[in-house]
């Protein structure tokens, strides 16, 4: 039995809510080591996480989604081509399945909008 379409603004804000927890994982990472990050922080690894910490707290409420979802979006499509990309063609081989999973979620987020349980569709609502 499928899913009522009724249910699609809510499960939007779910996937939002979900991609933007694990994108501010990332972000949380860089610069509070939770989870530790291997690697030493250059200027674009610093706006890289400056755009996960701040955009994901912000796809977490839901608020700003489609100019935040546009930002990370090429963030991640530009992240995928340079750490990723010169590795192999196959996102299986090259490691970069996740971040590329991420610039099309985001992308769809940019289009579709924060869904029903969002920090968007609460201000809509008043105005």
């Amino acid at each position: 039995m499928p899913i009522p379409a009724s249910w699609s603004g809510k499960l939007l804000s779910v996937l939002r809510f979900v991609a933007g927890l694990s994108f501010l994982q990332h972000g949380l990472s860089k610069f509070f080591g939770i989870p530790p990050f291997p690697y030493p922080l250059n200027p674009l690894l610093y706006a890289a996480g400056t755009i996960e910490l701040v955009g994901g707290a912000l796809l977490v409420i839901g608020l700003f989604t489609r100019p935040v979802a546009f930002i990370a979006s090429g963030m991640c499509a530009v992240g995928y081509f340079i750490a990723h990309f010169p590795n192999g063609f196959f996102p299986a081989v090259n490691g970069g399945e996740a971040i590329l999973l991420y610039s099309f979620i985001f992308l769809y987020l940019a289009a579709a909008g924060g869904g029903t349980w969002s920090a968007d569709a609460a201000t809509a609502k008043k105005a």
